[in-house]
């Protein structure tokens, strides 16, 4: 299992942090998701077997948030 957590541009409501943990835990190979609204950031556990970071990056993007980084 893997842990990474990415620097979102900005989440400005709680039906956005709704809407990107629930697609998350939704998606195969992901153990975990939370989204600390006040930070702007997500926290992923995953199964790199399955899915990567890049494309869990992928995912949040395509809902229309911007990804600045990750660590």
């Amino acid at each position: 299992m893997a842990n990474k957590t990415y620097q979102l541009e900005t989440v400005t409501c709680p039906s956005c942090v709704a809407k990107i943990e629930g697609m998350l835990k939704k998606t195969a190979g992901i153990s975990e998701a939370e989204v600390m609204f006040n930070t702007s950031r997500v926290k992923v556990n995953f199964d790199e077997n399955v899915i990567s970071a890049e494309e869990i990056r992928n995912k949040i993007e395509g809902l229309g948030f911007k990804v600045l980084g990750e660590k």
